[in-house]
């Protein structure tokens, strides 16, 4: 199993000749101990066409130094990269490969260049021994394998500053101030990877992306926000496959966003190509609503749990619940993990990157934005109003709980509608977009008591069978029928303020 660390370090501009200055002189920094030289090799796997260059990835296979393996970084934001480390084997492990499959697919990675790294190593210490950075001066040379430059070579020498495990951040500044005294500036490469890829073929297509021209039509701003999302899919599917907090959830949102979008702006893009995406992105975000929509309701549940009195807590409540939450969330993970590997998965996403590359535009696509996107979202509006109206007419009941259910599924379509359109219409689409989101709060959190209510019926009767008190059970549930009954006696104000009709008029401008 690969294990997996963060790595938080900064990149100077160095020379053969660049001598450190004192650095104790840093603040937090009490000694500069020297580790000595070592020798690396790290050849670096990429696709033909460079995808993970592209973004900013980089998978190496290194020998050498404390750490030889495999190293596959994922950048998480300037100078901060998740690095997962895997054991050196003669092929790529298939933890790693997994990782990769949102952008490489089908397509095999092969060598692309070979780094070796004469490295100087310093240990930057606090003043109980504490280490706080470790400072390399490396001297490069890199070779491209493949592709355009093949055979060509580049050679640098760099300096980096990585922090130690639970540093204060502080320090990197600390010794930036005094390496930038000393006329050691920070490197623009962002990695040797990306050095050695512009040194050994300049120009070559494929290392970084390309800058978008800025919106000017309707179509330009429904195609900026669909490249967003698609971008996101692709970016959180590995964090994903790792089980990090809330991954699965931004994962639905985007795939949720993607399929509004299209149903929203249908106008703009034809239907005849997005109706089959809107099915297929229909299909993942259910999937991955097995396990976000019991994340939620664990969640749930056990905050209601810690807030009834211990003398009604009848029974192992606690152990019950974590018990049931345990073998539903593994048979979830599982499932997102099947689906994540599936064809239909892969070819989603290689038909959403296909839109992208020749948008299907229709006439509308070329009228200004501020004329086609209002018009869209209002037509969402109008569809909420219908639900929400259809909701209030039912008496409290099963009928009204699905009408409600509908009417929200509505507000969060009317809501990214809105917040699609933000970028164009500006002020005015983010006060309907949050006017929106309180109308979608409501609703959410009725649903969520529905739900809440089915699983605690079920644990009642569980306990029940097992020969347990289900009264907590009850109680809870009853609990759960009042916070229900609030939402739906709170939903005619919050509606009534979320549709002014001043609020429309400033969305049609």
């Amino acid at each position: 199993m690969a294990d997996s660390k963060r790595e938080v370090e900064r990149k100077y501009e160095a020379t053969p000749e660049t001598r450190l200055p004192d650095l104790t002189r840093a603040a937090g920094v009490s000694a500069v101990v020297h580790r000595g030289l070592s020798e690396l090799d790290a050849v670096y796997y990429d696709t033909e066409d460079l995808r993970l260059a592209a973004d900013s990835l980089t998978l190496r296979r290194r020998t050498g130094g404390g750490d030889p393996g495999w190293h596959l970084k994922i950048p998480v934001s300037a100078g901060v990269r998740d690095e997962i480390q895997a054991p050196l084997t003669d092929t790529l492990p298939p933890d790693l490969g997994e990782l990769l499959r949102s952008r490489v697919r089908n397509t095999p990675v092969t060598p692309v260049v070979r780094i070796l790294s004469a490295r100087d190593v310093h240990h930057l210490l606090g003043e109980d021994g504490t280490l706080l950075a470790e400072l390399s001066i490396d001297e490069v040379l890199a070779e491209r394998l493949t592709g355009e430059g093949h055979g060509t070579t580049s050679a640098w020498t760099e300096l980096e500053v990585e922090l130690a495990d639970d540093a204060d951040p502080a320090v990197l500044d600390a010794v930036e101030r005094r390496l930038r005294k000393a006329g050691i500036r920070p490197s623009a490469a962002p990695s040797k990877l990306a050095r050695a890829l512009a040194g050994t073929a300049p120009g070559a297509p494929g290392t970084e992306r390309a800058k978008a021209p800025s919106p000017r039509t309707a179509g330009d701003h429904v195609l900026t926000y669909v490249r967003r999302q698609v971008t996101a899919l692709v970016e959180l599917d590995p964090a994903v496959r790792r089980e990090l907090p809330d991954s699965v959830h931004r994962m639905r949102v985007a795939t949720r966003r993607l399929r509004s979008a299209f149903r929203t702006y249908r106008k703009i893009l034809d239907r005849q190509v997005t109706d089959p995406l809107r099915d297929d992105l229909k299909w993942l975000a259910a999937e991955l609503g097995v396990d976000r929509d019991q994340e939620v309701l664990d969640a749930r549940l056990r905050s209601h749990v810690s807030q009834v009195p211990a003398p009604l807590l009848l029974g192992p409540v606690s152990a019950r619940l974590k018990l049931t939450s345990v073998a539903r969330r593994t048979g979830s993970r599982q499932r997102v993990a099947a689906v994540l590997d599936a064809d239909r998965y892969l070819a989603l996403l290689d038909s959403l990157d296909a839109l992208l590359a020749d948008p299907p535009l229709l006439p509308a696509a070329a009228r200004p934005p501020e004329d086609a996107l209002p018009r869209a979202v209002l037509k969402d509006y109008e569809r909420l109003a219908t639900r929400i109206g259809h909701a209030l007419e039912h008496d409290p009941g099963e009928e009204r709980d699905v009408a409600m259910h509908e009417a929200r599924k509505a507000a969060k379509r009317v809501r990214y509608a809105a917040e699609a359109a933000r970028p164009a219409l500006g002020k005015p689409a983010k006060k309907f977009a949050k006017r929106m989101k309180s109308v979608q709060s409501v609703l959410g959190d009725h649903q969520d008591s529905v739900v809440a209510r089915d699983a605690l019926r079920t644990l009642a009767v569980q306990a029940h069978g097992a020969g347990e008190s289900a009264f907590t059970w009850g109680l809870l549930y009853g609990r759960e029928e009042a916070a229900a009954a609030e939402r739906e006696r709170e939903l005619p104000e919050v509606w009534a303020r979320a549709s002014r009709p001043g609020l429309r008029a400033a969305l049609k401008g």
